[in-house]
This record gives structure tokens, sequence and C-alpha cells, in this order.
């Protein structure tokens, strides 16, 4: 009989050893699940912090608040028919001699001084320098420059700001001025005011906004205001930022960057051609270690097709 004792006490410590073990395994099963519960939680929260820095549902643009290419698209097209308006509409019934605002417009453009000769200031080709004036101004008053406050100091020094975070050697800065410019368009003003119009066009175009003396028409404005903020303002711009450019006069035509809105007969004869004016910026997406890529194409005229023989 003794035995069979010992056999059934060992049997029993055995089953409680493994009861305890058991009981051991599923509180670190617990434990663990608990430890899930708590990193979803924080995941959650982080994923709505971030989408608070990035300016959450405020940003919003019409088709949803990210950038792609239809809302460039349709962005810029709007815009390019506003400006197309006022040219042909300051032709239509010029408030001043056609040769006297083809002078001016030339003064106010960059390189225009040095292109001159070769305008012999036709009502098409002002009608074009007019377009290629608005689109430096667009680009350098409204896109590369960060439009948040109603001071132009301080805008100019948000940008620089802006630019000296995404510069820094780290992939994490990128990400930071992002944020940051995401965040900080989440503050700016709605719209262009009389003032910052002023402003921006005395310093772009002095020569045109005083002989003309007349502003540009608020819609173009406001048209440039907004698509400036939809491109630097939403989220959809990820660690990039998008910058505009002019094709100066009488540069080489890069087929890269430019595309043509008229037919270019040298270009069909294999000869070199070169820009004539620029009808609407271009804009590339500035991304990690510097790197440039056209996301739209400069709309331009080649110069022979502003001679009035081409």
């Amino acid at each position: 009989m003794a035995p069979r004792s010992q056999f059934s006490v060992e049997d029993t410590e055995q089953y409680q050893y493994v009861l305890q073990n058991f009981r051991i395994a599923h509180e670190k099963v617990e434990e663990q699940r608990r430890q899930l519960e708590e990193q979803e939680q924080q995941v959650a929260q982080l994923r709505g912090r971030i989408e608070l820095l990035e300016g959450g549902p405020g940003l919003q643009m019409p088709g949803g608040n990210s950038v792609d290419d239809f809302s460039i698209k349709n962005g810029a097209s709007q815009l390019d028919k506003l400006i197309n308006r006022f040219a042909s509409d300051i032709i239509r019934k010029p408030p001043a001699p056609v040769h006297l605002i083809c002078e001016a417009a030339l003064n106010d453009i960059v390189s225009g001084t040095e292109a001159a000769a070769t305008f012999s200031g036709t009502p098409m080709q002002v009608q074009c320098l007019l377009r290629h004036a608005l689109a430096e101004t667009i680009s350098e008053g409204f896109i590369n420059c960060l439009i948040v406050t109603n001071s132009k100091e301080a805008n100019i020094q948000l940008t620089r700001i802006h630019e000296h975070i995404f510069a820094r050697k780290s992939s994490f800065y990128p990400t930071v001025a992002a944020v940051w410019r995401r965040q900080t368009f989440s503050a700016a003003v709605e719209t262009c005011t009389p003032e910052m119009a002023h402003s921006i066009l005395t310093e772009q175009i002095p020569h045109l906004t005083h002989l003309l003396d007349t502003d540009v028409p608020s819609a173009v404005l406001d048209s440039a205001y907004h698509f400036s903020r939809m491109l630097h303002g939403t989220a959809g711009s990820g660690d990039a930022f998008y910058r505009a450019f002019v094709p100066e006069l009488g540069s080489t035509l890069y087929p890269r960057q430019i595309e043509l809105v008229k037919r270019c007969l040298k270009n069909e004869k294999g000869e070199v051609d070169r820009v004539g004016c620029t009808m609407f910026p271009g804009l590339v997406k500035v991304g990690l270690d510097n790197i440039h890529t056209v996301v739209r194409r400069a709309q331009v005229i080649c110069e022979c097709a502003m001679n009035p023989t081409g």
C-alpha cells in the first residue's frame, strides 16, 4: 500500500506545479494584452496629434485635403484663365499707349531689358509680356514666399525659417519642416488683403503698377493666394514642398521644363530657339536631399512665335 500512496502524493504535487505555471502564464498573457491595448491607445492619440499638427480638417480644400496632380492642374487652370483675361482686357482698352506698357513691362521683367531689342511692341507681344510679368509676380510674390501674415517682413522671415529647417542634413528635418509649415498655414490669413496685394505688386512690377494706375483684379490675386496656400498648407505634400519657376526671356528651351503653347517653327526644323515669354509659371517639388522634380512645366511661347512674321 505504501508505494501506491507515494505515487498519489507525487501526482498531486505535479498537478499543482502545472496549475501554478498555467496561472503564471495566463497572468503574463493578460499583462501583454493590457500592454497592447495601451499601445493601441497611444498610437491613436499620436495619430490624432499628428493630424492636429498637420492642420486637420481646417485646411481641407475642394476635393479633399491632399495635393494631387488633379488639384494642381485645376487650380493652375483657373488662375491661368484669370491672368489671360486681365492681359486681354488691358490690350483691348489700354489705359496708356501700348508702347509705354511694353516698356514698363520689360523694365519689370527679370532679363527684360536685355531682351528688349527683340520686341517691336505689337499688341500680341505686349499681352504676352503682361502675362510674363504676372507669372513672375505670382512665382516670387505668392508661391516662393510663404504668405502667412499681413506683414511682408514677417512672411519673409517665416520663409527663411522653413528653408533653414528643411535644409538641415537629416532625414528627420524635412518632416519637421512640413509639419511646421502646415501648422503655420492653419493660422494664416484667409484672403489676400488690398494692402498685401499692393505691397506685392509694387515690389514685383512697380513700373506697370504705376503706369496702369490700377491694381491687378482681386480675383487674380485671390486665386494666386489660394493656389499657393493649397500647395503649402495641405497634408498631401508630405516631406516635400513646392516652388515655382519662370524661364527668363531669351533663355534656352528645355523640354523637361517648358511646354510650348504655340507651334515653334524653328524647333520643327531642328533649329535652336529660345523663350519668347512665359505665360504661366512651372512648378517643381523639392524633396529629400534637395531633389527637384518638375511636376508642371512652365507654359511658354518661343521667340519665333512672338515674331510678327513668325
